[in-house]
């Protein structure tokens, strides 16, 4: 066989292909490098987008508070210190009603109110009828609002009529004042026996009890 008919074995063909090729794989380098310096350019300006997103906002600069006016007090002659009934003498009180009538085999309902006519306790005993709970509210509050048994207040309608008609006033026998140093401090009311006589003797009990 003729060497030189073997195109494997001629050098200037070797050297021939070598020069074709160099320029070819020169170009896909400089395309492959730019083409990665584009892909790290995009990664960069994504992350860095992400990145921002993500941060928190700056706290806002806190705003300037204006000063707060100055208290006023009031002269040392323009208010006055009442007394009120505690929480454990209302019960104490209310109690004590209840068991006298029980003790007379009555059902009836007791409340206790303070100074300014606001329930502190309020009890309903057994078998008492549902129209007593209201109307021992309301001859406490009368008897508080005029420190008087209720019994006397009655009275008091034939030269003054129009009093009944005064919003929560009950003018019925059964309310009784509690006082301190002569000045009402609390009303005890009861209602549901028979006769506002009873009624009052009850709430009358209670008041007692505190003055043991």
């Amino acid at each position: 066989m003729n060497p030189s008919s073997n195109p494997t074995s001629n050098p200037s063909s070797h050297r021939s292909s070598d020069r074709a090729a160099r320029p070819a794989a020169s170009r896909r380098g400089r395309i492959l490098a730019g083409t990665a310096a584009a892909v790290a350019l995009l990664g960069a300006g994504t992350f860095g987008a992400v990145s921002a997103a993500a941060a928190p906002a700056a706290p806002a600069a806190p705003a300037a508070q204006a000063d707060a006016p100055a208290a006023t007090s009031v002269g040392k002659d323009l208010t006055r210190t009442t007394t009120h009934l505690t929480l454990a003498a209302a019960t104490q009180a209310a109690q004590a009603a209840l068991d006298a009538a029980k003790k007379a085999d009555r059902q009836v309902s007791v409340a206790v109110v303070d100074r300014n006519g606001s329930v502190l306790v309020q009890l309903r005993g057994d078998g008492a009828g549902p129209q007593s709970y209201e109307s021992a509210v309301r001859k406490a509050y009368t008897a508080v609002s005029w420190n008087a048994p209720t019994s006397e207040l009655v009275g008091r309608l034939g030269q003054a009529p129009t009093l009944k008609d005064i919003p929560g006033t009950l003018f019925l026998a059964g309310g009784a004042p509690v006082r301190a140093e002569g000045a009402p401090v609390a009303g005890i009311g009861v209602a549901g026996a028979p006769s506002g006589a009873l009624d009052e003797q009850f709430a009358e009990a209670g008041a007692r009890a505190l003055g043991k």
